[in-house]
């Protein structure tokens, strides 16, 4: 089992969604979309796990090393909805990772400014992100 991603950049908002499992398998394609992103929008870096069915040791790896790469980026990254277990297992030299219970929050704690004119949203995704309408692309 693998995951699919998609990553959206609109006005000062960087999100990446992951859906999925992420395992030893995905963990791989999970640094290739953090590859992806740290090339793309700039500011920190919102990892939306609502969608994400659990993750591995391997898995949570993967995410510290995300979080030193983007530092090194000069971004941050943030979680968001972690799997159910509610464990991180980093190792001790990375990154803090602010973690928050819902995208809605943090959201909200990441506005724009009012009266900024609205920037156009950029958008990529893998062929396998369920659209708006439920369908995969």
């Amino acid at each position: 089992m693998t995951i699919e991603w998609r990553y959206t950049v609109e006005r000062e908002r960087c999100i990446l969604s992951v859906s999925g499992y992420l395992g030893p398998d995905a963990a791989r394609r999970f640094a290739g979309a953090v590859g992806w992103v740290v090339g793309r929008g700039s500011g920190p870096v919102i990892v939306d796990l609502t969608e994400l069915r659990g993750w591995s040791t391997e898995g949570q790896l993967a995410i510290t090393e995300a979080a030193r790469r983007l530092t090194e980026a000069g971004r941050r990254l943030e979680l968001v909805a972690i799997p159910a277990d509610g464990s991180l297992v980093p190792r001790g030299d990375h990154p803090t990772i602010p973690v928050h219970a819902d995208l809605a929050g943090v959201l909200a704690a990441h506005h724009t400014r009012d009266g900024q004119p609205p920037e156009s949203r950029h958008e990529w995704r893998t062929t396998g992100w369920r659209t708006d309408d439920g369908a995969g692309e």
